[in-house]
């Protein structure tokens, strides 16, 4: 036979064909059919290879190139944004972290409607601008983003309206947990994961660490004591209407800024609605006169280059006359007047006879040594010039002596104030905790710096500070109150007042400096504008508060002991051990 005959099961054929009609194939038709199945199987094959190969292709490009290509609606992919490190405090208090939230965007050319969609978007997300968003899906571009850093909210009810040509981005969001406490330092990061400002800015490419997790950057701020300065001053602005205020608490011995304040401030969270006011950093870029704190340079420049010592006495009988000049106390005691009383009475006069003595070559010279003729050295990009007399005349050494013609920022003068208590070391203020020994350099003698320390104390007990006095801590400061130049003269009526402050004036370890800008008299200061009665307070109540914070432990300040242990009097005698 021939053929093969295609059966069933034996004796009957299953399709139930008659066995006359039982359908015969020949040897070589089989081969054709075969012939043909294998030519369907590669055609298959070929397609599923090329379905395949554009899957593959799809999740390679966005992987790999998902800065610009997208989804649908359920997608969720990473933009490749290297997490930031972390911000913390002195004790670990996060200050800055990183979230991973979603951001929204769309493929025009997949929107079948724009106008519907647009429609839709704006349901879920009415903050977007229904013109830019239509304008955007009516592109027919590949990729556009709609709104960055949505809430889980905002996700799910985008998601939920199903539309084609939308998707979401998984982006690293930057966090800021205590607001604007601290937001000058800390500073912020823009949308796209860089720093903008503060340590954010000056440390980016740290924080960034190469693309990889970086371990916290920890600061030299306690949250406690920054909150404690904020409060002190809000109140202060609030009291006196003044127009701005800073401060500043420093580790005298380290250089570490404890707390830096300036107001007003803003919220690094929503930094697109700050005003250019609030991200001013007055610390550290402003520069101001300010005014009397000076004579605390210029009597420890006097005594360092022994022109004077304690128990010298100047002529203050009188104003003194400079060319068209003329340089008046503010309340004259019109008489011949020693070192001590021309810092308690805050004497203009006796201090610019002082600052003349020692002449303008080395007053120069010495405030350059303390670091307030150029700019401070500390991680913030924001760091203001100072301004100082060009060209440097007699009447500049003299003015100068009782901080006018040079302004310098709060900063930098706090760093000069802790290099007179610490025993005559500068060291460089620094917004980094310490983690070992410290560069110092010898800038006075022990000698001058004991006398400074106190000097400060006796005018907290004595002089124009006495407001500043905390129960249960040696104090000592100095009153500062310039008024601002404009239109080439002073403004009597627009005071920049301050106080800088020390504690433990036995042992010395923290500066704390409070600057009120325009700061208006009220009742309880009858009137009065002057640092006494509105920057001093400020120093006492923030003393009062962060020195059991800090681990200084109160004494009884009226015991003989104490009283010994810093006593000068008037006329320049001393008395108690000493430092």
């Amino acid at each position: 036979m021939s053929g093969v005959v295609l059966m069933g099961q034996r004796g009957a054929d299953p399709t139930g064909t008659p066995p006359n009609q039982r359908v015969r194939v020949s040897a070589s038709s089989g081969g054709d059919a075969l012939g043909t199945g294998h030519a369907r199987l590669t055609v298959v094959a070929t397609f599923f290879a090329i379905a395949f190969a554009i899957v593959a292709g799809r999740i390679i490009d966005l992987s790999a190139f998902n800065d610009d290509r997208g989804t649908g609606t359920s997608a969720s992919v990473a933009t490749g944004q290297s997490v930031r490190g972390d911000i913390v405090d002195r004790n670990g208090v996060v200050l800055a972290s990183s979230l991973a939230v979603a951001s929204l965007y769309a493929e025009p050319r997949r929107i079948a409607d724009p106008a519907l969609a647009t429609e839709a978007l704006m349901a879920v997300l009415p903050t977007l601008d229904h013109g830019q968003v239509f304008e955007k899906l009516s592109t027919g571009k590949s990729f556009v983003w709609l709104q960055r850093h949505l809430t889980p909210s905002q996700q799910m009810a985008v998601n939920a309206l199903g539309v084609p040509g939308l998707g979401f981005r998984t982006e690293q969001r930057r966090v800021y947990p205590h607001g604007a406490l601290a937001a000058h330092v800390v500073g912020y990061a823009g949308i796209d994961n860089h720093g903008l400002g503060g340590i954010e800015q000056y440390f980016d490419a740290d924080l960034l660490g190469g693309g990889g997790q970086v371990s916290a950057l920890e600061l030299s701020i306690d949250v406690r004591t920054q909150y404690a300065l904020q409060e002190e001053l809000a109140l202060a602005l609030e009291e006196f209407q003044a127009i701005g205020a800073a401060g500043l608490v420093l580790d005298a011995r380290t250089g570490e800024i404890i707390a830096m304040v300036s107001l007003p401030n803003f919220d690094p969270n929503q930094i697109g609605t700050s005003l250019a006011d609030g991200r001013f950093n007055r610390a550290s870029l402003g520069v101001y006169e300010l005014g009397s704190t000076l004579k605390i340079l210029t009597i420890a420049m006097a005594l360092e280059f022994g022109t004077a010592t304690l128990e010298s006495e100047f002529d203050a009988t009188e104003p003194l006359r400079v060319g068209r000049f003329t340089i008046r106390d503010d309340h004259p005691e019109s008489r011949w007047l020693s070192v001590p009383e021309i810092f308690i009475h805050s004497s203009n006069i006796g201090a610019a006879r002082m600052a003349m003595e020692v002449g303008a070559d080395r007053q120069q010279e010495f405030l350059n040594r303390m670091g307030l003729m150029s700019r401070a050295g500390v991680q913030l990009p924001e760091v203001g010039t100072p301004i100082v007399p060009k060209p440097w005349r007699d009447t500049s050494t003299m003015t100068v002596a009782f901080g006018h013609g040079i302004a310098v920022s709060p900063l930098q003068f706090a760093g000069a104030v802790a290099a007179t208590i610490n025993g005559g070391w500068a060291v460089p203020p620094t917004l980094i905790k310490s983690q070992g020994p410290v560069d110092r350099q010898r800038v006075l003698s022990g000698e001058t710096s004991e006398a400074i320390r106190r000097l400060l104390r006796l005018n907290v007990l004595e002089g124009t500070g006495t407001l500043a006095a905390a129960p249960g801590f040696l104090v000592g400061g100095k009153t500062g109150t310039a008024e601002k130049a404009r239109g080439g003269g002073y403004q009597s009526d627009a005071l920049v007042s301050s106080f800088v402050g020390a504690f433990p004036m036995n042992d010395p370890r923290y500066v704390v400096l409070a600057l009120l800008d325009e700061p208006q008299g009220n009742d309880s200061t009858k009137g009065f504008a002057t640092a006494g009665w509105t920057a001093a307070p400020v120093v006492s109540r923030v003393i009062s508060r962060i020195g059991p914070l800090l681990g200084v432990e109160p004494v009884d300040t009226i015991s003989r002991t104490a009283q010994q242990a810093l006593f000068i009097s008037l006329d320049g005698r001393t008395a108690g051990a000493a430092f």
